[in-house]
């Protein structure tokens, strides 16, 4: 039998472990520990040359400089290079192909480097976002910019737009002068990279091929549970896992439809349509009685550009730089609000479960002989919704299935402290077993716990399970098939 990659690292924990201690060593080396790794073949380098790079360290910069000529830079196709203080100063005016001249040029260059003043990061920006070809900017700090990062940030954003370029930030020692959380967010902000060296932040790695940093007592409980298999016993309880459970009141949670209504695009005004209608025009077309026909207006046309809009006709457009930025901006906000919400819907119980939006819940779980190996993530995974998602709930039931089908409540109950307490004491006990009776479960859920379901509108029910239902009803085992011969019934 062969083994898969995952496979192997489970089995072999000391080479992944050694595995992943010679990729921290490379990126801990050399030029790599001091401005990270640098991504792009055409990149454009900014070197702070600001008064606080003054001093004892100054040869040291320029020796980690050479550093990453010889390492990295040597690599790339084009290099554009300038430092900046008070003013700029390029290497070259334009971009230069990679060579061995141009790189001794460069190592000379650096080697002149003066500190000079402020840190006028602003103006380097402007002089290298000339360059359209860069697809990489790297920007090496010593002290703070004068300018504040929103500004830099907006600036950012207005000159790449429309562009496709890596942005990669190194602060270097610099670290009573760069507050390191204003520039990892601008970073963030704008989807880059950012690295801080710093001395005394450096981590020493075990050298190649010690792996006593792993506790010799992990190693041997890990070797002796693989002895032992079948997997089952690899899967441990998590902690605190028949504690009794700590119950959260949730705020009150909306499906993502009802979501979208009051946090959409079309919702805050942001879709393209409703950002173009103002500066929209439709074609001017008068009919000319001495012509004797219908003339279009090219004026239009020719100031302005042609939009085909959301009904398929054609509208001229005027677009405002400005308004377009603004527009930009808000548009990355309503972005950031999304992915937050993604976000939210992808933790915890909500990962497994979704958000459970209906007052009336009824929980179905598979507890097939099957799912043995995986009883206690089913467990956890309940416990993980009594805790989060049912205490604002109205009602709710557990029923487990397998050949046979086990009711927490003959049918459901009021959501209180206590019953759901309760409901996870009983859900400890569960025992998986048998066929997976998807039928029987469902047929339990309608026919008693719904069996007013007429008098309640917001109602649901969960189902949980690790495989197709044993029956075939209507020739396709397909849950919906099956709901719909219950619901016909």
């Amino acid at each position: 039998m062969m083994l898969s990659d995952g496979d192997k690292s489970f089995c072999c924990p000391n080479s992944t472990i050694e595995l992943y201690q010679q990729r921290m060593r490379w990126l801990t080396e050399n030029s790599k520990k001091a401005f990270g790794l640098i991504k792009g073949s055409r990149v454009g380098l900014l070197i702070d040359s600001s008064q606080v790079s003054s001093g004892s360290q100054t040869e040291e910069f320029q020796n980690d400089l050479t550093g990453l000529i010889d390492e990295q830079l040597s690599l790339k196709e084009k290099l554009h290079v300038l430092s900046f203080g008070v003013t700029t100063n390029p290497l070259w005016p334009d971009p230069m192909e990679v060579s061995t001249s141009t790189l001794q040029e460069l190592k000379l260059w650096v080697k002149t480097l003066q500190p000079e003043g402020s840190s006028n990061l602003l103006q380097a920006l402007k002089k290298v976002f000339a360059h359209k070809e860069l697809n990489s900017l790297v920007i090496i700090l010593r002290s703070c910019p004068d300018q504040p990062s929103e500004f830099l940030s907006d600036f950012i954003q207005q000159s790449t737009l429309g562009r496709s370029i890596f942005i990669h930030v190194t602060t270097y020692k610099c670290d009573d002068h760069v507050p390191s959380a204003v520039l990892k967010n601008l970073t963030d902000a704008l989807g880059g990279y950012y690295h801080c060296y710093s001395p005394e932040s450096e981590v020493s790695l075990p050298k190649a091929g010690c792996t006593h940093s792993l506790p010799q007592a992990l190693k041997c409980a890990i070797s002796i549970e693989i002895a032992k298999g079948p997997f089952t016993s690899l899967l441990p309880k998590p902690p605190k896992h028949e504690a009794p459970l700590t119950i959260k009141f949730p705020d009150l949670d909306k499906t993502s439809a009802e979501w979208l209504k009051i946090n959409g695009l079309k919702a805050k005004k942001l879709s393209l349509y409703q950002v173009l209608a103002p500066n929209a025009f439709n074609p001017v077309e008068e009919f000319v009685p001495i012509l004797q026909k219908t003339v279009a207006a090219t004026i239009h046309e020719k100031a302005m550009v042609q939009f085909e809009w959301h009904d398929g006709t054609v509208k001229n457009i005027h677009v405002d730089p400005p308004v377009l930025f603004e527009y930009q901006k808000q548009l990355g906000k309503a972005v950031q609000i999304y992915e937050n919400r993604l976000q939210w819907l992808s933790l915890t119980s909500r990962r497994i479960w979704g958000t459970i939006c209906q007052r009336r819940v009824v929980i179905l779980l598979d507890v097939s002989v099957t799912n043995s190996m995986y009883i206690i993530h089913i467990q956890h995974s309940l416990r993980l919704l009594l805790e989060e998602q049912l205490s604002n709930k109205d009602y709710f039931n557990i029923i487990a299935f397998g050949s046979t089908i086990e009711s927490w409540r003959p049918e459901m109950v009021a959501v209180s402290h206590d019953n759901l307490q309760r409901a996870w004491r009983w859900a400890l006990g569960l025992q998986c077993q048998g066929s997976r009776n998807v039928l029987g479960a469902l047929r339990k859920a309608i026919e008693v716990d719904f069996k007013d379901k007429n008098k309640h509108e917001s109602q649901g029910i969960y189902l949980f399970t690790g495989g197709i239902p044993d029956q075939d009803v209507v020739s396709s085992p397909h849950p919906r098939h099956l709901l719909s011969h219950l619901l016909l019934r």
